[in-house]
């Protein structure tokens, strides 16, 4: 299976997905204004079509346009991708997939990041206050 079909959604559509994510909705003109090498407004149309006959999209009417938006919470669609990060990368251990993220980003960890990390390894998980 290719790294662009991992969770059937092929490198574009996943694109879109996240800049719907990260705005919390968007109309197709707004989509392509944050795609990186943008494709055409119609193709980026088309594509949230098949999103939305996948299943990932709604959309609302405004005005002369779609405003389109995830069906499935950021949060839901969140855990889903760390579970399949998992099991393909990771062969489903938390200890590998924790290892390598500190491998990589350890040194950006600061004190209270570290006294977070361990109190949710100790089973009194907190959340991280929003951005």
């Amino acid at each position: 299976m290719s790294e662009d079909a991992q969770d059937g959604l092929s490198r574009r559509e996943r694109q879109i997905m996240e800049v719907l994510y990260r705005r919390n909705g968007a109309t197709v003109a707004e989509i392509r204004a944050e795609l990186p090498d943008p494709p055409s407004y119609s193709a980026v149309r088309t594509t949230t079509n098949i999103l939305e006959a996948k299943g990932y999209l709604r959309h609302l009417r405004k005005g002369k346009s779609y405003r389109y938006s995830p069906v499935t919470p950021r949060r839901k669609a969140m855990q889903g991708a760390i579970r399949q990060l998992l099991s393909t990368y990771f062969d489903n251990s938390l200890e590998k997939a924790v290892t390598a993220m500190v491998a990589l980003h350890g040194k950006d960890l600061n004190a209270e990041d570290i006294a977070r990390l361990q109190k949710a390894i100790r089973g009194k998980g907190t959340r991280r206050p929003a951005s």
